[in-house]
């Protein structure tokens, strides 16, 4: 999949007109047929008024006469494109005939689209990106559901024995007013603790990311992948994406300590929290503006500046339907995932209390026993096998939609998907190669 020609970096963006496939005049295509000559004189004529396709005879069948048609009421024109319907003749009292189409009258369906995997090559709505990301999952679990649930028993089985063997041998304050120094130490041990959870949660992260990646891309060819080859090729960019997402992270920190530095200079709480409120939506559209830049770094095995570049340029123009879109699969993940960790972290919790009694709530105790912790752990991995492929299909899928809108990758696609005829003639459906 790495040198696929379908993820290649693309050159010089076409004009409108310049479509593979299109017209001379209108993109110019080699092999377009010359203008028709026109018949020699005394022989049969061309009428200037030519009857819509779809009336056409055989030959050798005299034509009927066309009525003349008015300039209030024109012909209609039927369009080009696969999926329509032929034309139904003139009508009683109209100047030109009908043409059935799909969707019914007053509605304009989609034309049909070759469909070699998970998703239609064609610009992409919220439901079929969705469906994709779920079809991929369902079709490839062989692949996809081992590799986020090795990753997440191991992110969460780290976790527990950070917060079993940390968190819950902290110091905790002497008396009722603790001094300075204790509550640095408590401070100072929670913070490590923290990071050395999230410094592991992030390495697996992205480990999946990027082999789940691999997968998705090689779906929408409709090719299956096995675990050693998304390994395989997902491993030479584990470096760079590892940067990309720290660049990310450590970009978004530094930009909200900036803009509530002056609030903590000049001891303003005030100031700080709106200088907080006002990094909030800065860090938002920094995000999506970068979102796509996983999938592209991965994808066309580029640099980290590249990806970052591509993704900006990808998303300029389309912000708000894919902040609109990432904003939806997160909830619908967060959902998920809640309805599957909550009711095992609760009775953990009703374990721990009924083993420890009242006093492990007074204490602190109640969440670091065993059963609280590893029945929010066994939810904690099942929520995340099943809510990590999800959102990483979404991004994938989003980043290949984008690039079909803006740079015509669905007739990469298709050649690299072996579909022959694909966009060259449109009443002429792909076949398989």
């Amino acid at each position: 999949m790495n040198d696929s020609p379908g993820w290649a970096v693309p050159g010089p963006s076409p004009s409108d007109g310049e479509r593979p496939g299109a017209p001379d005049g209108q993109g110019g295509t080699e092999g377009a047929q010359p203008p028709a000559q026109q018949p020699p004189a005394g022989g049969p004529k061309w009428s200037a008024e030519q009857p819509p396709p779809g009336e056409w005879s055989s030959p050798g069948t005299p034509q009927a006469p066309q009525a003349p048609q008015t300039p209030q009421q024109p012909p209609q024109q039927p369009q080009p494109g696969a999926g329509w319907g032929s034309y139904a003749g003139p009508q009683s009292g109209q100047g030109g005939g009908q043409y059935a189409y799909p969707g019914g009258p007053g509605q304009w369906g989609k034309p049909p689209a070759a469909k070699p995997g998970v998703i239609p090559l064609r610009p992409l709505d919220l439901g079929e990106i969705l469906d994709g990301a779920v079809a991929t999952v369902r079709s490839h679990w062989r692949s996809v559901l081992p590799i986020t649930l090795v990753v997440a028993t191991v992110v969460q089985l780290i976790s527990v024995l950070v917060q079993k063997y940390t968190l819950s041998e902290l110091p905790a304050p002497s008396n009722d007013e603790p001094n300075l120094s204790e509550l640095v130490d408590t401070l100072g041990s929670s913070m490590l603790a923290l990071v050395a959870n999230g410094f592991i949660q992030l390495i697996g992260t992205i480990v999946a990311t990027a082999m789940l990646t691999m997968i998705f891309s090689r779906a929408v060819l409709g090719h299956s992948s096995t675990i050693a080859t998304a390994w395989r090729e997902a491993r030479p960019q584990l470096l760079r994406l590892l940067g990309l997402t720290l660049l990310l992270g450590l970009g978004g920190a530094l930009l909200v300590g900036v803009l509530i530095l002056p609030g903590i200079a000049l001891r303003s709480i005030g100031l700080g929290i709106l200088g907080g409120l006002a990094a909030l939506p800065l860090v938002l559209w920094l995000g999506i503006k970068f979102s796509l830049a996983s999938p592209a770094l991965m994808l066309e095995k580029s640099s980290v500046a590249t990806s970052l570049r591509r993704s900006s340029r990808l998303v300029q123009g389309s912000w708000w339907r894919i902040f609109g879109i990432t904003a939806l699969t997160g909830l619908i993940t967060t959902f998920v995932a809640a309805i599957i960790v909550w009711p095992l972290t609760a009775v953990g919790l009703a374990i721990g209390l009924a083993g420890a009694g009242p006093t492990a709530l007074e204490n602190g105790t109640a969440a670091t026993g065993w059963a609280p912790l590893i029945l929010s752990a066994v939810g904690a991995v099942i929520a995340q096998t099943i809510t990590m492929p999800i959102q990483s299909g979404v991004t994938v899928l989003l980043y290949v939609d984008q690039r079909i809108r803006r740079e015509a990758l669905d007739l990469e696609l298709a050649r690299a998907a072996g579909l022959e005829n694909y966009g060259s003639d449109p009443a002429a459906p792909p076949t398989g190669g």
